[in-house]
């Protein structure tokens, strides 16, 4: 294994509208199908969960977890690290505050003390897995620390309108205002979100120095994987190591090794390699609108409309893209940029100065089927069985397997949709007010259209 594919933010059936199949031994089998190495346990706090956490998971590394007992159609190893999405809605500064932040345990007995705290705290556990608590985030940010300084904590999808740091509805302009002066050092990375992708990201000051992640969200397993963080040895410590260390170092990796590449810490095992993204105009928030009166405005729009529904006089929904803009230091222009593709003709996306970690964008490749089966989702679950049977995982197909083999095993309509996604040739219509974005594969769609990516 030359990389860890992690997927570091889900959800288990504990969850509101979470699948009731997404039990610990459901997530590995369809983590394996995917090609994700490394999984978030998600929602530990949950009591049931929690039990079920303590039973059918061993530790195999420090903080890493594997299952006791496989599904029978696991297709490879899939470890699990101790990682949950918390609900924070609090008052600060005169207005009512929702943002969700997500706290890495190194351990089940971390987990535990934190548990016992937020019980402490009057907060009800058992209601959902991802609890709703009335603690700012500066101070859920000084409790786990406190408890225990190897924690980390990640504003999660951190430009969702509802619920996230910069969210237009209740979110902050700053990271220094969310978590207070004293404590922004602590925050060492954000979360992408599906409505926004890395190059929107470092248009912020303030992220310059910060990690970017991707993970899913997932609320069901065809959800898993659908962006991700890759993690690949420290290139810093290469020269010092063998072919041999390198492979055993990323097969034997800790806790500490995650987080320490997320802290971009020099001397680590472990770096950020790159991060898998949605294309962001697929993202249900990427454009300013109001679903109910289906209007939906571009950031040139609504600056030229403004910020009101003609249709029903309430406010619109700020999308990301905008919000974005209002807070960047910087607008990229497309000379801040390079596109490079590999020997299979991935095309990575990264910084002029190359100073960030690159990105590749990716379509789920259930949406691709189901596109090539005129949408019907029995032939597409159908096919993707049948694909990541013959052919290999979903990233395989996705990111690393020849055009010309997937063409030989998989068929002409589906190596020309591979290129596509990996050429970045494609026709998104972009999400607005929680309605998913729309791809377009066909011959006859339009060219790319990512605001974004100019």
């Amino acid at each position: 294994m030359s990389s860890i594919i992690a997927d570091l933010h889900i959800h288990s059936k504990y969850s509101r509208a979470v699948s009731l199949k997404m039990d610990l031994t459901e997530i590995g089998r369809c983590a394996s199908q995917k090609g994700i190495h490394l999984v978030s346990t998600g929602d530990w706090t949950h009591p049931l969960w929690f039990l079920s956490i303590q039973n059918e998971l061993k530790e195999v590394n420090e903080g890493i977890y594997e299952l006791k007992k496989t599904h029978p159609d696991q297709k490879h190893k899939v470890r699990y690290m101790l990682t949950t999405e918390l609900s924070s809605i609090y008052t600060q500064g005169g207005k009512t505050r929702r943002i969700h932040n997500v706290i890495f345990s190194p351990s089940i007995k971390t987990a535990l003390k934190i548990i016992t705290q937020l019980k402490k705290h009057g907060i009800n556990l058992s209601s959902d897995g991802r609890p709703i608590l009335g603690m700012s985030s500066k101070n859920l940010l000084e409790l786990v620390l406190g408890i225990d300084p190897n924690c980390l904590l990640i504003p999660a999808h951190i430009w969702t309108p509802w619920f996230s740091l910069f969210g237009s509805k209740s979110g902050f302009d700053s990271i220094e205002e969310c978590f207070g002066k004293e404590n922004a050092k602590y925050i060492y990375g954000i979360e992408t979100g599906l409505s926004s992708d890395p190059i929107m990201n470092w248009q912020i000051k303030e992220l310059e120095t910060r990690s970017i992640l991707s993970s899913s969200d997932a609320h069901s397993g065809q959800k898993l994987g659908r962006e991700a963080t890759v993690f690949i040895s420290n290139s810093n410590l290469k020269g010092q190591m063998s072919n041999l260390q390198i492979k055993s170092q990323m097969s034997n990796y800790s806790y500490t090794d995650i987080v320490n590449a997320i802290k971009q810490k020099p001397d680590g095992k472990l770096k950020i390699g790159y991060t898998i993204e949605f294309f962001p105009e697929e993202g249900k928030y990427h454009w300013t609108g109001h679903r109910t009166c289906n209007i939906k405005y571009s950031p040139k729009q609504e600056k030229e409309k403004g910020v009101i529904c003609p249709v029903c006089k309430q406010p619109l929904t700020v999308g990301v893209e905008s919000r974005v803009a209002d807070l960047s230091n910087k607008l990229l222009e497309k000379t801040d940029l390079l596109y490079a593709k590999n020997s299979v003709g991935l095309t990575f996306v990264e910084d002029q100065d190359k100073k960030r970690r690159p990105f590749v964008s990716i379509i789920p490749l259930l949406e691709v089927l189901s596109q090539l089966h005129n949408g019907s989702p029995t032939k597409a679950m159908r096919a993707y069985e049948e694909i990541t049977d013959t052919i290999g995982t979903e990233f395989d197909i996705l990111l690393k397997i020849p055009i010309d083999v997937i063409e030989k095993k998989g068929g002409l309509e589906l190596a020309k949709a591979i290129e596509k996604i990996r050429n970045r040739s494609v026709y998104v219509d972009p999400g607005y007010d929680g309605v998913f974005g729309v791809v377009k594969l066909g011959k006859d769609e339009k060219p790319e259209i990512t605001p974004a990516l100019f």
